[in-house]
C-alpha cells in the first residue's frame, strides 16, 4: 500500500469522532470499506483501528449487508453446482461433539447438495470439522474446484475459508492478535461462497440473529435460518428451546422451537469423534446426539421446503425422523470412495 494514501481514514473517522461525532455508516460506506480492505489497500494501524471501533459499535444489519455485499463480490470463482444449502461453521465444539455435521450428511444422503465451510482450527480446545472429516475417512476440499468435483460426485464438501478467500482468513486469524472478534466473524457466516439456495447459520452473542436475519433481507437472500446454536455452531441444543429467526422468499419471520428434553444433558467429557460415525451407522446409540441431528435437520428441511409458508415445527420434525430412520448406513464409505475418486479424476 502506498503510505501516503490516507483515503481509508475517512471509515475510521465516521466510527471513531467521540459519542456526538460518532455514527453508524451507510450500506454503501461499509461495502466501500470493507472492499478496500480485501483489496489489501488498508494499512495495519488503519485496519486495527477500523476492527476495534466496530467491535466497540457493534456493526448495523445495515452495516453487515454491505460488509457481506463486498466479500462475495471479491470472490472470483463462480460454482458449476446447483448446491441447496450453505452451512457455515466457524466456531468450533467444546461441550458437545458436531452433530450438525451428521444433520448436513443426512441431506446429501437424501439428495441435497450442501456446502460446508469454515476454519480447519482455532480456539484451542475446541473441535472443528476437518478433524471429524479425518476421523470419518473424508476429505476436505483443498480448492473451490475440487468442492465443486465433491458436490458433484457425493452432494456434499467442506470448503476451509482459506481456499475461498485467503484475505478473509487472514482476518479471522486477527482475533488472538487483537484479543477480541470483529465483524469478519459475523460476515463470513453469511459468504455463501456457491450461491447456494438456502443457508442455515448459527450464532452465540445475543442480538446477532437479528443482525444476520435483517442483514439477509436487505441482501435480497431468498431462504435463510439463524439461531442461537450449540457453542455457537449452527446446530439445535435438543435441552433447550430457541428463536429460529427465518427468510423465506425475501420475507422475515420467527418460529419458537421446543425443547426436546425435560432435563439437561451434561458435557461430553471424552469428546470422542469416532462416536459420530458410529451413531451414523447404527453401532451406537446416543440419545442426546441423535436428537441433536434431528432438530437440527428439521430446521434445514424447513429451508428447502418449496412452500411459502415455513413448515410447522411437528411436521419439520417428523419428515427430519424419517430421514435419519431411512439413512444409508454406508453412505459415509461410500462418500469417502467418491471424495477420493474426486481428488484422484
Amino acid at each position: 500500500m502506498n503510505t501516503s494514501d490516507h483515503s481509508f481514514s475517512k471509515y475510521i473517522q465516521i466510527l471513531g469522532k467521540g459519542r456526538r461525532g460518532a455514527r453508524d455508516m451507510t450500506r454503501e460506506e461499509a461495502c466501500e470499506a470493507m472492499g478496500k480492505i480485501l483489496a489489501g489497500e488498508v494499512s495495519p494501524v488503519q485496519l486495527g483501528a477500523f476492527l476495534m471501533l466496530m467491535r466497540v459499535k457493534e456493526e448495523t444489519a445495515l452495516e453487515m449487508a454491505g460488509f457481506v455485499q463486498a466479500a462475495r463480490s471479491s470472490l472470483a470463482y463462480v460454482s458449476q453446482s446447483q448446491v441447496s444449502l450453505d452451512w457455515a461453521c466457524y466456531a468450533g465444539k467444546r461441550r458437545q461433539l458436531p452433530w450438525y455435521l451428521l444433520s448436513a450428511l443426512l441431506m446429501a444422503n437424501h439428495g441435497y447438495s450442501v456446502l460446508m465451510h469454515g476454519v480447519g482450527e482455532g480456539t484451542p480446545g475446541r473441535v472443528y470439522v476437518p478433524q471429524v472429516m479425518s476421523v470419518m475417512g473424508l476429505l476436505t476440499a483443498s480448492s473451490m474446484l475440487e468442492a465443486d468435483q465433491q458436490l458433484s460426485a457425493g452432494k456434499f464438501a467442506f470448503l476451509p475459508l482459506k481456499c475461498i478467500s485467503p484475505a478473509l482468513d487472514s482476518l479471522l486469524e486477527l482475533k488472538p492478535v487483537l484479543g477480541l472478534r470483529s465483524p469478519v466473524h459475523s460476515l463470513v457466516r453469511m459468504l455463501n461462497p456457491f450461491k447456494a439456495t438456502a443457508s442455515i447459520l448459527g450464532i452465540f452473542h445475543p442480538g446477532y440473529d437479528l443482525i444476520h436475519q435483517q442483514a439477509g433481507h436487505f441482501l435480497g437472500d431468498m431462504h435463510q435460518a439463524v439461531f442461537k446454536g450449540e457453542g455457537g455452531e449452527p446446530e439445535r441444543n435438543p435441552d433447550t428451546g430457541c428463536t429460529v429467526r427465518l427468510l423465506r422468499f425475501s420475507g422475515m419471520m420467527d418460529q419458537e422451537w421446543e425443547a426436546h428434553f425435560n432435563q439437561r444433558h451434561l458435557k461430553d467429557e471424552l469428546m470422542d469423534l469416532s462416536r459420530l460415525q458410529q451413531v451414523w451407522q447404527g453401532e451406537r446409540e446416543d440419545e442426546y446426539g441423535i436428537e441433536a441431528v434431528i432438530a437440527t435437520a428439521a430446521i434445514a428441511v424447513t429451508l428447502v421446503n418449496d412452500e411459502g409458508d415455513p413448515l410447522p415445527q411437528d411436521k419439520a420434525l417428523a419428515m427430519a425422523r424419517e430421514l435419519w430412520s431411512s439413512r444409508d448406513p454406508y453412505f459415509l464409505e461410500r462418500l469417502s470412495q467418491k471424495s477420493k475418486g474426486a481428488r484422484n479424476g
